[in-house]
């Protein structure tokens, strides 16, 4: 398992000083920044596109970890690649060929990440296990910040990872939604490697807050069930 990273969701930045925020991220010692795109239709809300992702790369010095809550996410895969994303992660209920968007992001020359809502089951995702370089693991509907961890999240998890781990596949697995110092070393014993929390890291102090959420994985989660 490798060592925990951090992703803060610009979900939950402070939408006025976005700049600002970018900023502090970077410096605050977290491994990604987590960019969520909504299109009010896949999801109810709406929120960035390429050009605001162009805006936050020039203010990047980390990894751009672009999640498309989108429908026929085919249709944007080039543009967001060309905004800055450093990988791009789409959600398998939302494609109508998951080989081809597959495809598209690795012709842009860049990692690909599929995920999939809770209620979806974990086996959809093993015909694309071996095509991906990363697997997100919604803990929560997509679609808000600041929801609670749905409890079956941790069952999902650990069935997860057992068929990587069967499969002998270097594939890291992202967990979103209800991430926090409570949830976070019990989602790490599950098997999760990358853990994307916005409202609990944006809140308050940035810097101490992604510290001590990386303290907490590290001395309380470090045995994997």
């Amino acid at each position: 398992m490798q060592n925990p990273l951090i992703a803060p969701s610009l979900l939950s930045a402070d939408f006025l000083n976005l700049g600002e925020e970018v900023g502090k991220a970077c410096d605050s010692g977290a491994d990604y920044l987590h960019f969520d795109v909504m299109d009010g239709s896949f999801v109810q809300e709406i929120t960035f596109g390429e050009t605001v992702l162009r805006a936050v790369r020039k203010k990047s010095s980390i990894p751009l970890d672009v999640h498309l809550m989108i429908r026929e996410p085919e249709n944007n895969i080039v543009s967001f690649a060309k905004a800055g994303a450093d990988s791009i992660t789409f959600h398998l209920e939302a494609a109508k060929d998951p080989g081809k968007v597959i495809r598209l992001i690795h012709e842009c020359g860049l990692p690909a990440a599929v995920s999939i809502r809770p209620d979806t089951p974990v086996e959809a995702l093993y015909p694309w296990l071996s095509e991906v370089e990363m697997v997100l693991l919604m803990t929560v509907q997509p679609g808000y910040g600041a929801q609670k961890l749905i409890e079956s999240s941790y069952g999902r998890l650990r069935k997860l990872k057992a068929e990587i781990e069967r499969r002998r596949l270097p594939l890291p697995i992202e967990v979103d939604g209800g991430v926090n110092y409570e949830t976070a070393p019990e989602l790490r014993r599950a098997g999760a490697d990358i853990f994307v929390s916005g409202s609990l890291l944006f809140k308050g102090d940035l810097y101490a807050n992604i510290r001590h959420l990386r303290e907490v994985i590290s001395e309380n989660g470090e045995n994997p069930a």
